[in-house]
């Protein structure tokens, strides 16, 4: 390989001869550019050789590359050039604490984007700031798995509405405060989108867009190292094509897996990148991170040159649209998880772990697996942001480190199976009502589908429901981070048995949680005697709490041990106060002794019932309570 740093200067120079040789439609935003290129672009060659070096077009790709990007600053609306400097001068400020996330499918909770659009008056009300809208592009149906399965990442699919539209509503979220966020595939696409096509048909220049081999020599060899992800669906990771060939498909026999081996594909890819970011998108969802690059004799995830390509990609987008941030999705080993939060890769990311074991601490009414998480495994770096959430789209799956599991004395894969059992209802006495998804008796395998009222027993009728619903969220609302809320959860919508019957969906019990507007529920949400409303409330005063108590802005979070397994303790650091967060998810009444907190001052402030107690005398928190209390500390 030849060694790069001595042939910097070299390389940027070429890139600059043919960024001039290609000029730059747009001309008065060049020095702009410009200013913006002296800044970057040596890191994006570094990363470009570190990914490329190793062919002889590397340099006329990157070259190629910048010209791309400089195109689409040029083509950049100017209300997002504003943006983008605004940001540059509030850089954090996805971090602030009145930061409050929604997501949903946009058919099912409003028909299409102009429905989204008329809901805007009560995201307001709820307080959003952060609005992710469910894959919404052109996807084939019904084999378009929830809509991951993208054939144009330019055409919005049409029964939601068009482009324009999109765009439309991005500008009127954004005149709102909210933030719109959407997914961005790129680790595949469907097999109906025209790269599919045209390599399907035999294209050579296309047929290097994905993983394709003549036979099952090179899949075979992968495989040895590979894991099945979805066995149901096919085993290995290669499915054949009507040709005879053999494509490789993480996920569906639909989903195409791109190789990013070739530089064309991550041109391709920044291309479709830097389009959303001028329609409007804020956040683009980075789906699916762990798996982007392959390498013969490893397992394919979490390999370094995933994270070069995550690190390439932010590079470009600093070029051509500044205020762009990524949100990494990766459901692996939580240290797999971590590593893909940097401001140089995902600024934000899913928190997985802490949405599981705050359902595992609710089965078992024991929060040591979730305290020693928070300790462990919270604090990430600097300008970096989780964010929180109760359950999501997906399944729940159980995603704690056995190595964790282990030093507190339990069976990683018994503890498992004990949860399954716990929340589709097959143990005694519980209150949860799930569904299983990819259940496999054989493995003991089994992952849980489900809304939040029905895991929390609302469904089956147990009074403390809605006290679970409102715990659950106390932690998303006050560990750090932009805490996110599934649409319909608010008010407590149910489980949709009826998903079964849709088309498409009968095999996939992940619908059962991702139910149509739940009207008749909202309706009730101002009716503090009505579950919806009791919940509503609890949730908009944690959400109005929040946004005026500036120790929850950030992620920062200092641990503290109640001596008590069933209370949940931790503190948020402030300006000469902390913000001292216990939860009681025991059944019982708990106390925190008086010893316990002997390190603050004798006066606190409750926060959420805006009530002054002491604790000379320690506190005894009611079952399911939780208290944010203002402290002083002593020292």
């Amino acid at each position: 390989m030849v060694e790069f740093a001595d042939d910097v200067e070299t390389a940027l120079q070429h890139v600059l001869a043919g960024l001039a040789a290609g000029s730059m439609p747009g001309d008065k935003d060049r020095a702009a550019f410009r200013r913006r290129l002296d800044a970057h672009l040596p890191d994006l060659a570094l990363l470009f050789h570190s990914l490329y070096g190793s062919r002889t077009d590397w340099l006329d790709q990157l070259t190629a590359l910048v010209q791309q990007a400089a195109r689409s600053w040029a083509e950049r609306p100017a209300e997002l050039k504003a943006l983008d400097a605004a940001r540059e001068q509030d850089s954090g400020w996805f971090l602030s604490n009145e930061m409050l996330g929604g997501v949903c499918y946009v058919d099912r909770y409003a028909g299409n984007l102009d429905g989204v659009r008329r809901r805007i008056p009560y995201f307001k009300e709820l307080g959003l700031t952060y609005l992710h809208l469910m894959p919404l592009f052109l996807a084939p149906e019904p084999h378009s798995d929830g809509g991951y399965a993208v054939s144009s990442y330019r055409e919005v699919n049409p029964s939601l509405g068009t482009m324009e539209e999109l765009r439309s509503l991005a500008a009127e979220l954004r005149a709102n405060g909210i933030s719109l966020v959407v997914d961005f595939i790129f680790n595949h696409t469907s097999d109906e989108h025209v790269w599919a096509r045209k390599a399907a048909a035999g294209d050579p220049g296309f047929s290097d867009y994905y993983w394709i081999y003549p036979d099952r020599t090179m899949p075979d060899a992968f495989e040895e190292q590979v894991r099945e992800i979805f066995p149901d669906d096919h085993p290995g990771s290669f499915v054949p094509m009507p040709d005879g060939r053999w494509v490789w498909a993480t996920f569906h026999t639909f989903q195409w897996d791109l190789n990013y081996a070739n530089p064309e594909v991550f041109r391709a890819m920044a291309g479709e990148m830097l389009f959303l970011a001028n329609q409007g998108v804020d956040i683009l969802r980075m789906d699916a991170v762990a798996f982007i690059w392959k390498q013969l004799g490893t397992p394919c995830e979490n390999l370094p040159e995933a994270h070069l390509l995550l690190r390439a990609f932010n590079a470009v987008c600093r070029l051509a649209a500044p205020s762009l941030l990524f949100k990494s999705e990766a459901i692996v080993h939580p240290d797999e998880v971590a590593q893909y939060i940097d401001p140089a890769e995902c600024q934000l990311s899913y928190n997985p772990l802490q949405m599981a074991l705050i359902w595992e601490a609710m089965a078992t009414r024991d929060v040591s697996l979730l305290a020693q998480a928070l300790d462990r495994r919270h604090n990430i770096p600097e300008a970096t942001s989780w964010v929180n959430y109760v359950r999501s789209h997906d399944d729940i799956g159980w995603t704690f480190a056995d190595e964790d599991a282990a030093e507190l004395g339990i069976n990683g894969f018994d503890h498992r199976r004990f949860l399954n059992s716990f929340y589709v209802n097959r143990f005694p006495d519980s209150f949860a009502r799930g569904v299983p998804f990819q259940d496999n008796p054989r493995t003991g395998d089994c992952r849980i589908s489900g809304t939040t009222a029905s895991l929390c027993g609302l469904e089956g009728g147990t009074g403390q429901a809605v006290d679970r619903i409102l715990l659950a969220h106390s932690v998303a609302f006050s560990t750090g981070g932009v805490p996110l809320l599934y649409l319909g959860d608010e008010v407590g919508q149910l489980n949709d048995y009826g998903y079964a019957l849709e088309d498409g969906h009968g095999t996939d019990s992940r619908w059962v949680h991702r139910p149509p507007y739940p009207a008749a529920r909202y309706a009730r949400r101002h009716d503090p005697s009505t579950p919806e409303g009791a919940v509503f409330a609890g949730l908009r005063n944690m959400i109005a709490v929040r946004s005026r108590t500036p120790e929850l802005a950030g992620t920062r979070l200092l641990d503290f041990d109640t001596q008590n397994r069933g209370v949940l303790g931790y503190q948020r650091p402030g300006d000469g106060t902390r913000i001292l967060a216990l939860a009681n998810f025991s059944d019982l009444a708990q106390a925190v002794a008086a010893v316990t907190l002997s390190g603050f001052a004798a006066d606190a402030f409750d926060l959420l019932t805006g009530t002054r107690l002491g604790l000379g005398q320690g506190i005894v928190l009611k079952p399911q309570q939780f208290v944010w209390l203002r402290v002083t500390p002593l020292s």
